[in-house]
């Protein structure tokens, strides 16, 4: 009996021509698919010509999804087990006890909607929601988390129901290149609550003063949002984006689309 393929997904053809050229990326490919860097790295290791006879089909199989197993790393030292929900579902893990929730989130669970930026807390791409708390995922033990419940980008639409944060988001236009996006959205959502709780922040007139709920200015916005940086520079309508949801009427878009051609 003929051994079986190991990647059921990929022809005979299709896995020896990938493993030939990219034997490092193996992992990721079986994980997650084939993915635009991996397709630029076979035109540069190959040549076209000779990427063509190793893969005719590579624009299938990049169109293709690769099924998605939970794989347990290779070594973990200083193991400790995990048990949490993530976006509503239970997860339980075997983890390194030094891993970050954002490792996690993105190497164990294939969740990679929450972008590692500085990787120092700085920049604010890794923010998630966890126990209605946002926190930054790359300086959050994973092991931390135990008991809690962790909410991504990807658990905050509702089947294809979008959160009315993405929604709004959408329509003014509050992201361009989309890297800070995810931890953008998740910081607004978060927000939401702590308005609505009265927390105090550093442009609040009296934080002695507790308020049942706070209502957001620009200025509070801009404050509270400052640990989500954004590169691109589309804060303005982030702000607009924000208040939409935050307020009980329409905020008016401040661009239109392109009319005709060039």
């Amino acid at each position: 009996m003929e051994e079986q393929s190991k990647f059921p997904e990929l022809s005979e053809a299709e896995q020896k021509a990938l493993e030939e050229l990219l034997p490092e990326e193996m992992t990721e490919i079986i994980a997650s698919g084939i993915k635009r860097r991996h397709f630029l790295k076979l035109f540069a290791v190959t040549g076209t010509s000779l990427l063509a006879a190793h893969l005719l089909g590579i624009e299938q199989l990049m169109a293709r999804a690769l099924p998605i197993e939970q794989q347990a790393p290779l070594l973990i030292e200083n193991g400790v087990n995990l048990a949490f929900k993530v976006n509503g579902t239970a997860q339980q893990l075997l983890v390194d006890s030094r891993m970050t929730l954002l490792d996690t989130l993105r190497e164990r669970l294939n969740l990679t909607g929450s972008k590692k930026g500085c990787d120092h807390g700085q920049c604010g791409a890794c923010t998630v929601i966890l126990d209605d708390k946002r926190v930054l995922s790359c300086l959050t033990l994973a092991v931390t988390c135990e008991d809690k419940k962790v909410t991504t980008i990807e658990g905050l639409a509702i089947g294809n129901e979008l959160h009315p944060m993405q929604t709004s988001f959408i329509k003014h236009d509050g992201f361009q290149c989309g890297y800070c996006t995810p931890g953008q959205i998740c910081s607004a959502v978060a927000l939401m609550d702590e308005a609505k709780n009265g927390e105090a922040s550093y442009v609040t007139a009296d934080v002695r003063r507790k308020k049942r709920s706070v209502t957001l200015s620009d200025e509070e916005i801009r404050e509270r949002m400052s640990g989500n940086i954004c590169r691109c520079g589309a804060y303005p309508n982030i702000v607009d984006a924000i208040r939409e949801v935050h307020g009980d009427k329409a905020v008016a878009q401040v661009w239109q689309f392109a009319e005709g051609t060039i």
